[in-house]
């Protein structure tokens, strides 16, 4: 089987084809997040590099969220274009799943932090080794009280995602040598990692139409909270 895969949710916008076990290609920009210039343009060179055609894939994987919202659409909308031009499945991948994956052997805790502003970050924690478990569902909280939680965790734990660089320091005032860091490639979002959750997830019948394949935002956009917030003060 052929799976695409896409995740603009991050500083990086990557795709990538995977067929069965095998990689066949992998595109990666990380030079600013202007995805909606840059993808399209990726993944036609990508398809032409690897010698394929959209309507050879068996299922389009797109990470869903959390992240930049705006990325978060760029990446769905595509991989829902897509598959409605080619009449093919969708998979809905968890941005910080993706981050996950790239880790799934470390014997750990994994812990992917996306930074969400306002001194938040999301997050979700899986536990590594032999298989990659899922710990808690995908949230968004502030840094401070992430760290509070992982201070009684006796496991070693390994931190990625684009939330490192700006959290890293306090991570390690607070966790000293139990925390530890991902090299920069695994630290990053992945399409062959999207590709291959989305993989499995279409063998164990998980897939879903284009027109099912939505963001997952987790938490309000600031436009949104600001509107809630005037509807509160009229109230």
């Amino acid at each position: 089987m052929l799976v695409f895969g896409i995740d603009t949710c991050g500083s990086a916008a990557t795709a990538a084809l995977l067929e069965d076990d095998k990689l066949i290609a992998q595109t990666v920009i990380n030079s600013g997040r202007t995805h909606s210039q840059k993808m399209m343009p990726q993944i036609a060179e990508m398809f032409r590099q690897a010698e394929k055609e959209a309507e050879e894939v068996d299922c389009f994987a797109a990470a869903v969220g959390p992240g930049s919202f705006t990325g978060v659409r760029i990446g769905v909308a595509t991989a829902k274009a897509m598959a409605q031009a080619v009449k093919k499945p969708c998979a809905a991948v968890s941005t910080l799943h993706g981050l996950a994956n790239n880790l799934a052997v470390f014997d750990g805790i994994i812990c992917p932090i996306l930074d969400a502003r306002r001194e938040q970050v999301y997050n979700a924690l899986f536990r590594g080794g032999r298989t990659l478990t899922r710990i808690c569902e995908d949230r968004a909280l502030g840094i401070e009280e992430l760290l509070a939680e992982l201070q009684e965790e006796t496991l070693p734990i390994i931190f990625c995602g684009d939330g490192v660089p700006v959290f890293r320091e306090r991570i390690v005032a607070e966790l000293g040598e139990n925390a530890c860091f991902a090299p920069i490639m695994q630290s990053m979002n992945l399409g062959a990692s999207v590709a291959e959750l989305g993989l499995a997830m279409m063998e164990a019948g998980k897939t879903v139409s284009y027109g099912e394949l939505v963001p997952q935002y987790v938490r309000l956009s600031q436009a949104e909270r600001e509107r809630l917030e005037k509807e509160n003060r009229k109230g």
